[in-house]
């Protein structure tokens, strides 16, 4: 007789008989990713037009005109950031270090992701009426993308052009 595969993933994962409850749901991790896109781009948005919104526009201007090399410079430094966050924590002592840049990091990319999917809102619906639009249809095209399962490259490139644009402002 040959097992059912929930009876092998059982078997192989040895969590059956253990007094290990696992229960996988990616239902869930999907809607809650979607959900803290959503608002993640929303707040760190709303704060970006609120406080800086020169520079706001700034970035999505550099966002719309070099989306490509936005995106490359944007990856290209996440994976080098990444691996010297690595680095540093492999050196123990470096631990202290790693740990603000990695917050630094994610502050980065929030704020450079909101501003290439205010980008795109903009373009989609205008910024006529002010900021609400945008920032609302912004924050759901993100989120909407995290709620595919498959939209989450997408979002990954978007955010990288948005990235890229922040850092290559920031480092020039």
């Amino acid at each position: 007789m040959v097992p059912l595969p929930s009876q092998l993933l059982g078997l192989v994962l040895q969590v059956q008989g253990n007094g290990v409850d696992v229960n996988v749901n990616p239902g869930a991790g999907l809607v809650g990713g979607a959900v803290s896109a959503f608002l993640t781009t929303l707040i760190v948005g709303a704060i970006l037009v609120a406080l800086a919104p020169g520079y706001t526009e700034k970035m999505m201007a550099y966002v719309r005109d070099e989306p490509i090399g936005s995106a490359i410079y944007g990856v290209l430094s996440l994976v080098l950031v990444l691996v010297l966050m690595v680095i540093l924590v492999i050196t123990i002592v470096g631990i202290l270090l790693a740990i603000p840049l990695g917050i630094v990091l994610f502050v980065a990319w929030a704020v450079g992701a909101a501003i290439a999917y205010l980008a795109i809102a903009e373009r989609l619906v205008g910024r006529e009426d002010g900021w609400t639009k945008p920032l609302l249809v912004g924050a759901a095209i993100n989120g909407g993308l995290a709620l595919t399962g498959i939209g989450g490259i997408v979002s990954f490139c978007i955010g990288a052009a948005g990235f890229g644009a922040v850092l290559r402002n920031w480092l020039n």
